[in-house]
């Protein structure tokens, strides 16, 4: 199947300008409880509380929280019997108190949970890698395709009688898969890919069809944003191949807090919304679960701002492959390009910490202000002087003297309106672009610039830059994030400029280095993959995040997944380097990679210890 049908497949879209012009999926209605999910219905968001779903009192007020925050749906995790049963307890509560909300029980293992919990709640989530499988067991390596057969109906067996009873209750299913608990079986024979995770949602959406079970929503989800965004295009594909349109919820698992946690998340959530992809979201913070609610509600209505956007003309060029990655082809100009890792460009001001690449600094003589640092500089080309570390930035007007200049880098920024063959005359081998947008649907705009260079195979290395006037850096955060992350994903951008009116030039290049991150195309700093807590986690979370940051936040690299049990951590943080997760009630287990050091640490021990297995690796160095 040629690329062109695949990615009008995933757009569920034939129009040539799919790529281009914001139009939300085509999804099938849900109906939980009062809510309409889908269809023509607007982004719904969620979040999962983080109480002992035993204790009532505690999980209610937590719940009417999330709901006066903005959440349309809350989830409770249901270990056992125990706990599905008491969501009823919940539900009546908060009922009684006047709140509509539905619930939905987060399901692992155990299937005879979800029974019960579909009797009580209007939605329930069954993972499909542990639901009847076996996860990470290591025990199976191949199964003959008989044997494959057989287990796949042990699934049928044990999933009719579920969706039985969520036909007679009127409750609504969710089949979340997630990258970090993939069963044995579907490793054996898809390994730990983004088709594998596909295949393990198709498997359960057969199900679901062929019983005409029509009540279903889907999550596939992944800590890797990348992963993440290739997997839930390519089960898009998959479900329209076959007949199926099931509404999306999407979300980037083990996001972490603060910035790390609101970029990554806004990358990750946003591409596929900026690709009309997703029904309801869920952005998980390592923070108070209300505190996730304003950046889902945020991002979501960014998003949603573009429909009815001016119409964008452009073509697809058949030359991005949507689900995996591959870098865009560019003849390097100095640091720029090739197989150089993306730059950063930032305003002229004085920085430490996170230092941009290259210095904009307009009219302004290098050294003018008393006090701010140089370093390489980039002029508008009417006040350039050919200075040593100095680069002229072009326009429209003035491109014809491209070509008559002398300087190891020329700079030239453009947009979509002004991308035409007089300017293919006019650059060099030593130009690079500079992508500008003022349009409603930017990422549209930039992206239809980039299939115009694909096709014409122009090989000039490319700046995506987005300009704001946000009064909050968590707006910028998202907005910024969800506009330039996609171009990173898709291996486009060679350069990363975002500005802003209102906020420092400091706090705006911490984001641009973020947003790079959060792609997997430059790290900057020591990434912390931490999961959002729930009724599973057996420690204080967010106290410990703070306690591991305070002393590693300087080991540029690393990858340090912070995990609150073990239902999703250790495959959640699969590429982490070191691993630190909760294995029984004030105990810890931490992991090198993917193997298990030391088990059952005391809680108050478990961080020196960590830090300690840190430096036996030859991981560590002083701040």
């Amino acid at each position: 199947m040629e690329k062109k049908t695949e990615y009008t497949s995933y757009l569920q879209n034939s129009a040539d300008d799919a790529l281009f012009n914001y139009r939300k999926r085509k999804s099938s209605e849900v109906k939980i409880g009062k809510l309409t999910l889908g269809g023509e219905a607007p982004i719904r968001i969620q979040s999962m509380a983080n109480t002992d779903t035993n204790d009532t009192e505690s999980s209610v007020a937590q719940c009417i929280r999330i709901i006066e925050a903005g959440g349309e749906l809350v989830r409770f995790t249901a270990q056992g019997v125990k706990e599905a049963t008491n969501l009823n307890a919940i539900h009546t509560q908060l009922r009684e108190k006047g709140y509509q909300t539905p619930l939905v029980a987060d399901i692992h293992f155990n299937p005879k949970a979800a029974d019960t919990a579909a009797q009580y709640v209007e939605k329930v989530r069954i993972n499909p890698g542990n639901f009847i499988d076996s996860v990470h067991t290591n025990k199976r390596f191949e199964y003959t395709n008989e044997e494959y057969k057989q287990e796949l109906d042990k699934i049928r067996t044990r999933l009719l009688p579920f969706l039985q009873i969520c036909k007679e209750h009127h409750t609504a299913v969710r089949i979340g898969v997630n990258h970090g608990s993939l069963s044995d079986r579907i490793l054996s024979r898809y390994g730990d890919t983004p088709h594998g995770m596909v295949e393990s949602c198709m498997e359960f959406l057969r199900i679901c069809k062929t019983e005409n079970f029509n009540d279903v929503v889907i999550s596939i989800k992944a800590s890797n944003s990348v992963i993440m965004v290739q997997t839930v295009r390519l089960l898009s594909a998959s479900m329209q191949a076959e007949g199926m349109s099931y509404p999306l919820h999407l979300g980037v698992t083990e996001a972490g807090d603060g910035e790390d946690g609101r970029i990554k998340s806004a990358v990750g959530i946003g591409a596929l919304l900026a690709d009309g992809i997703g029904d309801t979201i869920r952005v998980s913070l390592s923070e108070d679960p209300e505190c996730e609610i304003p950046v889902a509600k945020h991002l979501a209505s960014y998003i949603s701002e573009r429909a009815g956007h001016e119409h964008i003309c452009g073509s697809d060029s058949r030359k991005i492959d949507p689900f995996s990655y591959h870098k865009r082809d560019t003849e390097a100009v100095n640091n720029i390009g090739g197989t150089k890792q993306p730059i950063v460009i930032a305003p002229f001001a004085r920085y430490t910490g996170l230092t941009p690449d290259y210095l904009y600094c307009g009219t302004k003589r290098k050294g003018e202000e008393e006090g701010k640092q140089t370093g390489k500089l980039i002029m508008d080309f009417d006040q350039w002087e050919g200075e040593e570390n100095t680069y002229p930035l072009f326009n429209n007007s003035n491109m014809g003297k491209i070509k008559e200049t002398d300087a190891a880098i020329k700079f030239l920024e453009t947009s979509l309106s002004e991308t035409d063959d007089k300017l293919f005359d006019n650059i060099d081998k030593k130009v690079v672009l500079i992508l500008k947008t003022n349009h409603k649907n930017g990422v549209g705009e930039q992206r239809a610039i980039f299939h115009l260079l694909l096709a014409k195979g122009i090989k000039n290395p490319v700046v995506i830059k987005r300009s704001y006037n946000e009064e909050s850096i968590e707006s910028l955060q998202i907005k910024a994030g969800a506009d330039s992350g996609l171009f990173f994903i898709d291996g486009l951008g060679d350069g990363i400029w975002i500005d802003d009116t209102r906020i420092e030039p400091q706090k705006t290049t911490s984001v641009a280095f973020g947003i790079l991150q959060a792609a997997r195309v430059r790290v900057s700093k020591t990434e912390f993959i931490s999961c959002p807590s729930c009724g599973r986690t057996l420690f204080d979370l967010q106290s410990t995040i703070a306690k591991i940051k305070a002393r590693t936040s300087h080991l540029k690299g690393l990858k340090i997944g912070i995990m609150g049990c073990i239902v999703n951590g250790p495959g959640e943080m699969a590429d982490a380097d070191y691993g630190y997760v909760g294995s029984a009630k004030g105990k810890v287990n931490l992991y090198k990679g993917q193997t298990c050091i030391e088990k059952l640490i005391p809680e108050e021990q478990a961080v020196e210890r960590l830090i300690q297995l840190i430096k036996e690796n030859g991981d560590w160095t002083d701040k």
